[in-house]
This record gives structure tokens, C-alpha cells and sequence, in this order.
């Protein structure tokens, strides 16, 4: 009992809940780059697929939709451990209970739609109907939770100080929360308008713009750590 008590045993403990939240936190900056990246090395590789057409979901369909499917689950994984992270550096004030919720909500849609497969729409994969599914409509239903969730979340942490850092962080955040749902508008509107138009653009720099922000809070939150 006096070793388990003991300044050694504390300090010991307390070095490897630190080291286990830091590695929670980089989470958060390897899950965005690893989705963007893999989006667009397969939409760059996918044939008959086009990037700027069609959004990066339907990458699930057709051959080779293992991987996309793939990096949605791993992607989903690595933010519900960031949103772990987030939860043990945020025990109070601004943001300390829904902040982490809502990052867990973000992460939890990629999981998801992994397995939950879209319609074909855009005319892709080249060939097959577009019809109206159930789980088309359910992946549908999580996207816009996907979009939602990080929009909220950029608003909640928006006034987070201490930790976050103010000024530029809120605005930023403030900003981000603008952008994410305008851009999510923009790709259902031209998707739906606009035959041939930049559906697949639009979306993808909604995707940019909401794991940039997971990534900036990350780098945030661990150089808040290592203070």
C-alpha cells in the first residue's frame, strides 16, 4: 500500500496518463490528413471517376471501394480517440462537455458511413441506376450530421479561452461554423441544378475546411499540454 501511494508511483502514473492524452490529441491531426489524402489519391486513380463531379463517398462504390469504406472507419476511430483527448483537456468551463461530445458525434459518422453505402448518383459508378435506397438515405441522413456535428462544435469552442488560446481561435472557429454548412448547401444545390457542375470540388473543400479545423484544435490543445 505504501509503494501504490508513493511521490515515485504518483509521478509515474501521472507521466503515462500525460503521454497517453498526447498520443489522443495527435489523433486529431492524423485523422484529417489521412482522409483528405486518401480521398484524393483515389479520386485522382479511381477510373471513370470524376473528383471534381462527384462526391467522395461514391469512392465506397465500384472497384477498389474497399479502401474508401476503409478510411472512413479508421478516420472515425482516430477522431472518437481525439475526441477522448479533447475530454481530458477540457474538464471544465466553455465547451467541456458538449465540445468533446460533438467531436465524438463527427468521428462516430465516419464510422458509420463506412459500412452504410451511398446511392450511385453523378453517374457514378458508370452505369448503374440511381435509385433511392434505405441505406442511400440513411448515409444521406449521417452525412448531414457529419456536417452539422463540426459546425456545431466550431461554434462551442469558439469562446474557449485558457487553453485554446482567444481572438484569433474564435474567429477562426466562428468562421469555420459559416462555412462548413454554406459549403454543404452549395454541393446539394449544385449536385441537384446543376448537371456536370463541381459537386465533387464543393464538397471536398467542405471536407478541407472541417478537418483543417479538427487539425488546428489538436495542435492547440497539445501545445496547451506541453505549457
Amino acid at each position: 500500500m505504501t509503494d501504490i501511494l508513493s511521490p515515485e508511483t504518483t509521478a509515474r502514473s501521472s507521466e503515462k496518463r500525460s503521454a497517453t492524452t498526447r498520443i489522443l490529441l495527435a489523433c486529431g491531426i492524423i485523422a484529417p490528413i489521412l482522409n483528405i489524402v486518401v480521398v484524393l489519391v483515389l479520386g485522382a486513380l479511381r477510373p471513370d471517376y470524376n473528383a471534381m463531379v462527384v462526391p467522395d463517398s461514391n469512392l465506397e462504390l465500384g472497384p477498389g471501394g474497399w479502401m474508401q469504406i476503409t478510411n472512413y472507419i479508421v478516420t472515425g476511430s482516430l477522431l472518437l480517440a481525439f475526441g477522448l483527448g479533447v475530454r481530458r483537456m477540457l474538464r471544465t468551463g466553455r465547451g467541456s462537455t458538449w465540445g468533446p461530445i460533438l467531436v465524438a458525434t463527427y468521428g462516430c459518422t465516419f464510422v458509420a458511413i463506412g459500412p452504410i453505402l451511398p446511392d450511385p448518383s453523378l453517374g457514378y459508378p458508370v452505369g448503374e441506376p440511381e435509385t433511392l435506397t434505405v441505406h442511400g438515405a440513411v448515409h444521406t441522413l449521417l452525412g448531414l450530421v457529419q456536417f452539422g456535428s463540426l459546425t456545431a462544435v466550431a461554434f462551442v469552442l469558439a469562446r474557449r479561452g485558457a487553453a485554446l488560446g482567444s481572438g484569433g481561435w474564435s474567429w477562426y472557429s466562428k468562421v469555420t461554423g459559416l462555412l462548413v454548412p454554406t459549403s454543404y448547401v452549395a454541393f446539394a444545390l449544385t449536385a441537384k441544378l446543376w448537371d456536370g457542375g463541381p459537386a465533387g470540388l464543393i464538397e471536398r473543400i467542405g471536407i478541407a475546411l472541417c478537418g483543417t479545423w479538427i487539425a488546428v484544435l489538436a495542435i492547440r490543445l497539445l501545445t496547451a499540454r506541453r505549457r
